[in-house]
Protein backbone atom coordinates (compact mmCIF):
# COMPACT_ATOMS: atom_id res chain seq x y z
CA UNK A 1 0.00 0.00 0.00
CA UNK A 2 1.24 3.32 -0.99
CA UNK A 3 2.19 5.80 1.72
CA UNK A 4 -0.46 8.47 2.16
CA UNK A 5 0.97 11.90 1.15
CA UNK A 6 -1.62 15.09 1.00
CA UNK A 7 1.19 16.89 -1.22
CA UNK A 8 0.68 13.82 -3.60
CA UNK A 9 -3.12 14.31 -3.68
CA UNK A 10 -3.01 18.10 -3.82
CA UNK A 11 -0.49 17.38 -7.06
CA UNK A 12 -3.33 15.00 -8.45
CA UNK A 13 -5.98 17.60 -7.59
CA UNK A 14 -3.78 20.69 -9.32
CA UNK A 15 -3.72 18.08 -12.34
CA UNK A 16 -7.18 17.75 -12.59
CA UNK A 17 -7.83 21.74 -12.27
CA UNK A 18 -5.44 21.97 -15.62
CA UNK A 19 -7.11 19.41 -17.34
CA UNK A 20 -10.64 20.31 -16.91
CA UNK A 21 -9.66 23.75 -18.23
CA UNK A 22 -8.15 22.45 -21.29
CA UNK A 23 -11.25 21.62 -22.68
CA UNK A 24 -12.06 25.55 -22.82
CA UNK A 25 -8.58 26.32 -24.37
CA UNK A 26 -8.95 23.70 -26.83
CA UNK A 27 -12.49 24.89 -27.70
CA UNK A 28 -10.71 28.67 -28.25
CA UNK A 29 -8.04 27.73 -30.34
CA UNK A 30 -10.22 24.97 -32.37
CA UNK A 31 -12.05 28.78 -33.85
CA UNK A 32 -9.15 29.58 -35.40
CA UNK A 33 -7.03 26.41 -36.43
CA UNK A 34 -8.56 22.60 -37.40
CA UNK A 35 -7.98 20.28 -34.83
CA UNK A 36 -5.08 18.16 -36.63
CA UNK A 37 -3.31 21.49 -36.89
CA UNK A 38 -4.01 22.04 -33.13
CA UNK A 39 -2.85 18.69 -32.11
CA UNK A 40 0.39 18.83 -34.22
CA UNK A 41 1.62 22.02 -32.35
CA UNK A 42 0.48 20.63 -29.22
CA UNK A 43 2.06 17.53 -28.37
CA UNK A 44 5.14 18.97 -30.36
CA UNK A 45 4.99 21.66 -27.07
CA UNK A 46 3.99 18.62 -24.78
CA UNK A 47 7.32 16.54 -25.90
CA UNK A 48 9.56 19.78 -25.64
CA UNK A 49 8.44 20.32 -21.99
CA UNK A 50 9.54 16.97 -21.07
CA UNK A 51 12.25 16.40 -22.90
CA UNK A 52 14.49 18.69 -20.52
CA UNK A 53 13.64 15.52 -17.57
CA UNK A 54 15.02 13.09 -19.24
CA UNK A 55 18.24 14.80 -19.85
CA UNK A 56 18.26 15.67 -16.86
CA UNK A 57 17.77 12.26 -15.84
CA UNK A 58 21.06 10.99 -18.20
CA UNK A 59 23.00 14.01 -16.69
CA UNK A 60 22.75 12.26 -13.35
CA UNK A 61 23.63 9.11 -14.45
CA UNK A 62 20.29 7.74 -13.06
CA UNK A 63 21.19 3.64 -12.67
CA UNK A 64 19.45 2.28 -15.32
CA UNK A 65 18.60 -1.55 -13.64
CA UNK A 66 14.65 -0.65 -13.69
CA UNK A 67 14.81 2.27 -16.29
CA UNK A 68 13.42 0.46 -19.55
CA UNK A 69 14.12 -1.55 -22.07
CA UNK A 70 14.39 -0.27 -25.56
CA UNK A 71 11.76 -2.46 -26.93
CA UNK A 72 9.25 -2.05 -24.55
CA UNK A 73 9.91 1.52 -24.44
CA UNK A 74 9.62 1.73 -28.48
CA UNK A 75 6.33 -0.15 -28.51
CA UNK A 76 4.79 1.21 -25.93
CA UNK A 77 5.30 5.05 -26.81
CA UNK A 78 4.23 3.88 -30.84
CA UNK A 79 0.77 2.67 -29.63
CA UNK A 80 0.52 5.09 -27.14
CA UNK A 81 0.90 7.98 -29.41
CA UNK A 82 -1.41 6.29 -32.33
CA UNK A 83 -3.99 5.49 -29.50
CA UNK A 84 -3.76 9.58 -28.58
CA UNK A 85 -3.73 10.70 -32.16
CA UNK A 86 -7.15 9.12 -32.49
CA UNK A 87 -8.41 10.09 -29.34
CA UNK A 88 -7.51 13.57 -28.87
CA UNK A 89 -8.35 14.27 -32.24
CA UNK A 90 -11.76 12.75 -32.14
CA UNK A 91 -12.11 14.85 -29.24
CA UNK A 92 -11.07 18.00 -30.94
CA UNK A 93 -13.80 17.17 -33.72
CA UNK A 94 -16.19 16.50 -32.08
CA UNK A 95 -15.60 19.70 -29.94
CA UNK A 96 -16.31 21.77 -32.80
CA UNK A 97 -19.74 21.00 -32.81
CA UNK A 98 -20.68 20.62 -28.87
CA UNK A 99 -19.93 22.74 -25.86
CA UNK A 100 -16.57 22.18 -23.60
CA UNK A 101 -18.33 21.38 -20.51
CA UNK A 102 -20.23 18.55 -22.46
CA UNK A 103 -17.16 17.33 -23.66
CA UNK A 104 -15.46 17.07 -20.21
CA UNK A 105 -18.26 14.68 -18.77
CA UNK A 106 -18.63 12.41 -22.65
CA UNK A 107 -14.81 12.05 -22.00
CA UNK A 108 -14.85 11.43 -18.33
CA UNK A 109 -17.24 7.95 -19.24
CA UNK A 110 -13.02 6.64 -19.91
CA UNK A 111 -13.27 6.21 -16.25
CA UNK A 112 -16.31 3.65 -16.61
CA UNK A 113 -15.37 2.09 -20.11
CA UNK A 114 -11.87 1.01 -18.82
CA UNK A 115 -13.00 -1.78 -15.96
CA UNK A 116 -15.83 -3.18 -18.08
CA UNK A 117 -12.71 -3.95 -20.81
CA UNK A 118 -11.74 -5.90 -18.09
CA UNK A 119 -13.92 -8.34 -18.70
CA UNK A 120 -12.32 -9.19 -21.75
CA UNK A 121 -9.23 -10.02 -19.36
CA UNK A 122 -11.30 -12.32 -17.26
CA UNK A 123 -12.09 -9.86 -14.72
CA UNK A 124 -15.27 -9.94 -12.35
CA UNK A 125 -16.71 -6.88 -11.44
CA UNK A 126 -18.75 -5.57 -8.89
CA UNK A 127 -22.53 -5.05 -8.80
CA UNK A 128 -21.67 -1.04 -8.42
CA UNK A 129 -20.08 -0.90 -11.49
CA UNK A 130 -22.92 -1.79 -13.59
CA UNK A 131 -25.02 0.07 -11.56
CA UNK A 132 -22.52 2.86 -12.57
CA UNK A 133 -22.68 1.62 -16.55
CA UNK A 134 -26.81 2.24 -15.88
CA UNK A 135 -26.38 5.58 -14.48
CA UNK A 136 -23.74 6.87 -17.44
CA UNK A 137 -26.21 5.25 -20.13
CA UNK A 138 -29.19 7.57 -18.57
CA UNK A 139 -26.64 10.25 -17.94
CA UNK A 140 -25.27 10.32 -21.62
CA UNK A 141 -28.90 10.00 -22.82
CA UNK A 142 -30.02 13.19 -20.78
CA UNK A 143 -26.75 15.21 -21.85
CA UNK A 144 -26.52 14.31 -25.64
CA UNK A 145 -29.76 13.67 -26.44
CA UNK A 146 -31.87 17.16 -27.92
CA UNK A 147 -35.00 17.15 -29.32
CA UNK A 148 -37.86 14.84 -28.54
CA UNK A 149 -36.47 11.87 -31.20
CA UNK A 150 -33.59 9.58 -29.74
CA UNK A 151 -30.71 11.64 -32.36
CA UNK A 152 -27.60 12.16 -30.28
CA UNK A 153 -25.73 15.37 -31.84
CA UNK A 154 -22.80 14.25 -34.52
CA UNK A 155 -20.39 15.99 -31.94
CA UNK A 156 -21.17 14.26 -28.92
CA UNK A 157 -20.55 11.05 -30.67
CA UNK A 158 -17.26 12.04 -31.98
CA UNK A 159 -16.48 13.10 -28.12
CA UNK A 160 -17.82 9.16 -27.05
CA UNK A 161 -15.70 7.84 -29.86
CA UNK A 162 -12.71 9.94 -28.21
CA UNK A 163 -13.33 8.63 -24.60
CA UNK A 164 -13.14 4.87 -26.49
CA UNK A 165 -9.98 5.80 -27.76
CA UNK A 166 -8.53 7.15 -24.12
CA UNK A 167 -9.62 3.78 -22.67
CA UNK A 168 -7.57 1.84 -25.48
CA UNK A 169 -5.30 4.75 -24.10
CA UNK A 170 -5.06 3.86 -20.59
CA UNK A 171 -5.02 0.19 -21.50
CA UNK A 172 -1.53 0.46 -23.32
CA UNK A 173 -0.58 2.53 -20.60
CA UNK A 174 -1.43 -0.28 -18.01
CA UNK A 175 0.31 -2.87 -20.04
CA UNK A 176 3.84 -1.21 -20.61
CA UNK A 177 4.39 1.45 -17.71
CA UNK A 178 5.71 -0.99 -15.10
CA UNK A 179 8.32 -1.81 -18.29
CA UNK A 180 9.77 1.59 -18.97
CA UNK A 181 10.65 4.65 -17.49
CA UNK A 182 7.29 6.63 -17.80
CA UNK A 183 7.88 10.24 -19.26
CA UNK A 184 10.34 8.88 -21.68
CA UNK A 185 7.25 6.87 -22.96
CA UNK A 186 5.39 10.06 -22.29
CA UNK A 187 7.89 12.25 -24.47
CA UNK A 188 8.16 9.40 -27.10
CA UNK A 189 4.04 9.04 -27.21
CA UNK A 190 3.52 12.81 -27.61
CA UNK A 191 6.36 12.88 -30.38
CA UNK A 192 4.59 10.11 -32.02
CA UNK A 193 1.05 11.70 -32.09
CA UNK A 194 2.41 14.76 -33.33
CA UNK A 195 3.93 12.87 -36.07
CA UNK A 196 0.80 11.48 -37.23
CA UNK A 197 -1.38 14.98 -37.03
CA UNK A 198 1.25 16.78 -38.25
CA UNK A 199 0.85 14.48 -41.72
CA UNK A 200 -3.15 14.36 -41.22
CA UNK A 201 -2.70 18.31 -41.41
CA UNK A 202 -0.92 18.89 -44.28
CA UNK A 203 -3.67 16.16 -45.92
CA UNK A 204 -6.82 17.77 -44.78
CA UNK A 205 -6.20 21.18 -43.30
CA UNK A 206 -4.42 24.58 -44.71
CA UNK A 207 -3.38 26.53 -41.51
CA UNK A 208 -2.04 30.11 -41.97
CA UNK A 209 0.43 31.86 -39.75
CA UNK A 210 -2.08 34.20 -38.56
CA UNK A 211 -4.53 31.57 -37.64
CA UNK A 212 -1.95 30.15 -35.62
CA UNK A 213 -0.98 33.03 -33.44
CA UNK A 214 -4.45 33.68 -33.56
CA UNK A 215 -4.74 30.58 -31.44
CA UNK A 216 -1.80 30.96 -29.78
CA UNK A 217 -2.57 30.98 -26.15
CA UNK A 218 -4.67 28.06 -26.33
CA UNK A 219 -1.90 26.37 -27.74
CA UNK A 220 0.73 27.13 -25.29
CA UNK A 221 -2.05 26.41 -22.38
CA UNK A 222 -2.89 22.94 -24.32
CA UNK A 223 0.87 21.75 -24.77
CA UNK A 224 2.86 23.14 -21.73
CA UNK A 225 0.18 22.86 -18.93
CA UNK A 226 -2.44 19.92 -19.66
CA UNK A 227 0.23 17.63 -21.94
CA UNK A 228 3.68 18.48 -20.42
CA UNK A 229 3.16 19.96 -16.61
CA UNK A 230 -0.02 17.94 -16.05
CA UNK A 231 1.68 14.39 -17.27
CA UNK A 232 4.52 15.02 -15.23
CA UNK A 233 2.38 15.92 -11.61
CA UNK A 234 0.56 12.79 -12.05
CA UNK A 235 3.39 10.97 -12.17
CA UNK A 236 5.01 12.21 -8.96
CA UNK A 237 1.63 12.72 -7.16
CA UNK A 238 0.66 9.41 -7.95
CA UNK A 239 3.83 7.79 -6.15
CA UNK A 240 2.67 8.39 -2.97
CA UNK A 241 -0.99 8.26 -3.64
CA UNK A 242 -3.35 4.46 -3.57
CA UNK A 243 -4.24 4.48 -7.30
CA UNK A 244 -7.93 4.34 -6.82
CA UNK A 245 -7.45 7.25 -4.73
CA UNK A 246 -6.11 9.05 -7.64
CA UNK A 247 -8.11 7.69 -10.24
CA UNK A 248 -11.46 9.40 -8.25
CA UNK A 249 -9.44 12.82 -7.97
CA UNK A 250 -8.10 13.03 -11.48
CA UNK A 251 -11.66 12.15 -12.68
CA UNK A 252 -12.79 15.50 -10.94
CA UNK A 253 -11.60 16.87 -14.81
CA UNK A 254 -14.99 16.98 -15.58
CA UNK A 255 -16.09 18.58 -12.61
CA UNK A 256 -14.03 21.41 -13.82
CA UNK A 257 -14.10 21.44 -17.42
CA UNK A 258 -17.89 23.03 -16.52
CA UNK A 259 -17.03 25.07 -14.17
CA UNK A 260 -14.31 26.73 -16.08
CA UNK A 261 -16.55 27.00 -19.08
CA UNK A 262 -19.48 28.48 -17.14
CA UNK A 263 -16.56 31.22 -15.66
CA UNK A 264 -14.79 31.63 -18.52
CA UNK A 265 -17.35 31.73 -21.56
CA UNK A 266 -20.53 31.97 -19.71
CA UNK A 267 -21.61 28.35 -21.35
CA UNK A 268 -24.43 26.95 -19.20
CA UNK A 269 -25.76 23.99 -19.09
CA UNK A 270 -29.70 23.05 -19.29
CA UNK A 271 -31.66 21.46 -15.81
CA UNK A 272 -31.76 18.36 -18.48
CA UNK A 273 -27.99 18.64 -19.09
CA UNK A 274 -27.28 19.19 -15.57
CA UNK A 275 -29.28 16.10 -14.89
CA UNK A 276 -27.06 13.97 -17.08
CA UNK A 277 -24.08 15.55 -15.40
CA UNK A 278 -24.89 14.76 -11.80
CA UNK A 279 -26.13 11.20 -13.19
CA UNK A 280 -22.65 10.81 -14.86
CA UNK A 281 -20.42 12.16 -12.13
CA UNK A 282 -21.77 9.34 -9.82
CA UNK A 283 -21.39 7.00 -12.52
CA UNK A 284 -17.97 7.68 -12.41
CA UNK A 285 -18.15 7.63 -8.50
CA UNK A 286 -19.45 4.18 -8.50
CA UNK A 287 -16.83 2.92 -10.83
CA UNK A 288 -14.22 4.11 -8.74
CA UNK A 289 -15.49 2.82 -5.53
CA UNK A 290 -16.50 -0.54 -6.91
CA UNK A 291 -12.89 -2.02 -7.74
CA UNK A 292 -13.21 -5.50 -8.50
CA UNK A 293 -14.57 -8.77 -6.96
CA UNK A 294 -12.10 -10.60 -5.43
CA UNK A 295 -11.95 -14.48 -5.42
CA UNK A 296 -12.44 -16.77 -2.71
CA UNK A 297 -8.77 -16.78 -0.29
CA UNK A 298 -6.68 -19.36 -1.82
CA UNK A 299 -4.95 -21.80 0.43
CA UNK A 300 -1.40 -20.12 -1.05
CA UNK A 301 -2.20 -16.80 -1.76
CA UNK A 302 -0.69 -15.19 -4.49
CA UNK A 303 0.64 -11.53 -3.99
CA UNK A 304 -1.79 -8.54 -4.33
CA UNK A 305 -2.00 -7.80 -8.48
CA UNK A 306 -1.00 -4.12 -9.04
CA UNK A 307 -3.35 -1.24 -8.79
CA UNK A 308 -5.13 0.49 -11.92
CA UNK A 309 -3.45 3.27 -13.18
CA UNK A 310 -5.09 6.48 -13.32
CA UNK A 311 -6.35 8.01 -16.61
CA UNK A 312 -3.07 9.93 -18.68
CA UNK A 313 -3.26 13.46 -19.68
CA UNK A 314 -5.11 15.12 -22.23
Amino acid sequence: MKRKSFGGEAMLLLTAMIWGASFVAQSAGLAYIGPFTFSAIRMSLGALVLLPFILAKRARRVPAARVYRRRDLLLGGALCGAALFVASNLQQMGMTETGAGKAGFITALYVVLVPVCGLFAGRRQHWMLWLGVGLAAVGLYLLCVTGGGLAIGRGDLLVLAGALGFTAHIIIIDHFSPKVDGVAMSCLQFAVASGLALVAMLLFEQPSWQAVRSAAFPLFYAGVFSCGMGYTLQIVGQKTTDPTVASLILCLESVFAVLFSWLLTGETLSPRELAGCALMFAAILLAQCSGTVRPKKAKHPAPPPQGEMAPPNR
